[in-house]
């Protein structure tokens, strides 16, 4: 390259450097003069560095509470409340959840652990409620077009508790024809029709809940116990969620949680024996264990004392066995595990409720259904367990019991917030799926518009 040249390369690199940071002062200078402009925040974004665009972000007006946008239909109270014998006033849909002491309660009993979509709903009512101070898992949005799922608010577990049989000259019951009435209502909206209900969240905790419904609404994603009663075209663990049962004993306060030496019981069982199934491994069992002598298993019901004498029992215990009965889950795992007994889960087709995040073997033991009916084979294994393997999924059990508790409001890791994170990864294999189907709808819907 000639001496000239090199002069010549040399004065145009000086003139971009020179007029770069002519640009760039100039830019700040006007910056500073106007905040609010278009070209303002679009200059802003291009020189400053990163720790400014921080600051931009947080002088920005706040972001919305709610990693989940939930819009939630106001379905008729005989859908929900109503089942609460709960009465609106006026032109209501829902009552008022300001106040913790005027909510609607639920049943109590068994029927309080299929109480699932009670605790949703009050959540979702909380997220639009000041007053209530609540995690910002989820929020209600009154756009369906904004929103990243579709809540059906139907009480369907409490709908077949209380209004499955028959009364008087009825020919179908209550809760048939509010499933009826629903999929009538849900297959006419616009919401539903959008993606076929694959972004409708439906709970149907109870293994018989929602039972004439669930073939015509099985493209939504559902919210079970388990898969015991579903036909795998119909309920999956690809697009639906496994959620804790509510537990009916009291809960131990980790202050007052017995050690290893101060359990005497190896292992607890008290329930139905006689299960059809695959619960028949329960009498298996019970012939096996009946005459071990640190062995507790024996036949128990809700009835009477029976939920305190299980909650102290299990409180006593090392070991609680969680063994199959007519569907593969039950509440006894989650009573085990606020009692901080070990659960020994004998269920081979269980599936456990946030185990996308929580591993189980920390704080439970496994055994094959085909293990464990072997003689002698389950009392070996527990006894063999030394105090301080023991005493490490114990102090486990203490630390994950607040994700099996339901509460209102609800709480950061607890059962609510855990199902809405759940619900939440559930969603992007979902939005794949839809938009991947949506290719050549969208192109046709386009051609034809320029046909018109």
């Amino acid at each position: 390259m000639s001496e000239k040249s090199m002069i010549s390369s040399k004065l145009l690199f000086y003139t971009i450097t020179v007029s770069t940071l002519l640009f760039i002062v100039s830019s700040l200078f006007f910056l500073q003069r106007s905040d609010s402009s278009f070209t303002s925040s679009l200059v802003r974004k291009l020189i400053l560095p990163s720790t400014d665009l921080k600051n931009e972000q947080t002088d920005a007006k706040p972001v919305s509470c709610g990693v989940l946008k939930v819009f939630m239909y106001d379905l008729p109270s005989e859908f929900h409340f109503g089942l609460l014998n709960w009465h609106k006033k006026g032109s209501e849909t829902w009552p008022s959840v300001k106040n913790v002491s005027t909510v609607p309660s639920y049943p109590g009993g068994l029927n309080r652990q299929h109480s699932v979509e009670y605790w949703l709903t009050l959540d979702l009512l909380a997220s639009e409620t000041p007053e209530v101070k609540r995690p910002c898992s989820a929020m209600r949005v009154k756009s369906s077009k904004e929103a990243d799922i579709v809540f059906v608010p139907f009480f369907s577990s409490l709908s077949y508790n209380r209004k499955s049989k028959l009364s008087g000259n009825e020919t179908s019951s209550v809760d048939r024809l509010l499933q009826e009435r629903l999929v009538e209502f849900l297959k006419s909206r616009d919401e539903w029709k959008r993606f076929g209900g694959k972004d409708h969240l439906i709970v149907a905790h109870h293994p018989n809940s929602l039972l004439y419904a669930r073939n015509s609404l099985g493209s939504a994603m559902f919210v079970l116990s388990d898969f015991g009663r579903y036909p795998s075209s119909i309920a999956n663990l690809e697009k639906d969620v496994i959620a804790p049962y509510v537990h009916v004993v009291k809960t131990v306060s980790n202050n007052e949680s017995a050690s290893f030496e101060k359990r005497p019981v190896l292992a607890y069982f008290q329930g139905a024996i006689y299960r059809k199934d695959g619960g028949t491994i329960r009498q298996e069992l019970y012939n096996l264990l009946k005459d071990e002598k640190d062995v507790h298993f024996a036949f128990g019901t809700v009835r009477g004392n029976g939920t305190k004498q299980t909650g102290k029992g299990m409180a006593s215990s090392k070991f609680c066995l969680n063994i199959a009965g007519d569907t593969p889950s039950s509440n006894r795992l989650f009573d085990s595990i606020v009692s901080h007994c070990v659960p020994v889960i004998i269920s081979d087709q269980i599936e456990l409720p946030f185990e996308d995040t929580l591993d189980y073997s920390g704080f439970s033991v496994f055994v094959h259904s085909s293990e464990a009916v072997k003689k002698g084979f389950l009392v070996s294994l527990l006894r063999g367990v030394t105090e301080d393997q023991w005493r490490k999924k114990w102090e486990r059990l203490k630390e994950v019991v607040r994700c099996f508790e339901y509460r209102f409001p609800s709480q950061p890791g607890d059962s609510v917030d855990m199902i809405w994170s759940a619900v939440s990864h559930k969603l992007a294999s979902l939005k794949f799926d839809v938009h991947r189907k949506n290719r050549y709808r969208r192109s046709e819907v386009f051609e034809r518009s320029l046909s018109t």
